[in-house]
């Protein structure tokens, strides 16, 4: 089971969707909001840490995310790091996705990949773009993919 919690280390008591759909219920009697999911990774040895933020953004008043990170011994290339990152994001969507249509939230996906080809984690660019469109959602990459190159990323670092 996965542990989702806040940017303060507070823990989600209930499970995802119920948290999400109340959090969405709160911010949009105060503002517009509008969600962000993204995943990033880092190898350290052999264990690569893998972490995924949910960020809900307050039209001109910031935002707040819920994150979750996990560890894994698997061994994987670049590009299949970078797809299994794309595939996270995607995981968290999907089951949340209902959410966002019930009460019309501007959702994106965010993949941590490069759009220069001088990076190397272009290699993947085009599945990602590929699958997260052919999901039906949103796309955005680097350098405007902040939940996962910014967010994400502050966790597994």
């Amino acid at each position: 089971m996965k542990k989702w919690r806040k940017l303060t280390g507070e823990v989600l008591t209930l499970p995802l969707y119920q948290a999400v759909e109340r959090t969405i219920v709160h911010e949009i009697k105060l503002n517009r909001v509008k969600v962000c999911i993204g995943t990033d990774s880092q190898v350290k040895g052999e264990i690569t840490d893998f972490a995924t933020a949910i960020v809900f953004l307050r039209e001109g008043k910031g935002g707040f995310i819920y994150l979750n990170k996990y560890s894994t011994r698997n061994h994987f290339s670049l590009r299949e790091r970078m797809i299994k990152e794309v595939a996270d994001s995607i995981e968290v969507a999907y089951e949340l996705c209902p959410l966002f249509d019930k009460y019309n939230v501007e959702m994106e996906v965010h993949a941590d990949i490069n759009t220069d080809p001088q990076f190397k984690s272009n290699v993947a660019l085009k599945e990602a773009m590929g699958y997260i469109l052919g999901m039906g959602y949103t796309f955005r990459a680097k350098p405007e993919a902040f939940a996962s190159s910014y967010c994400a990323n502050k966790v597994v670092q």
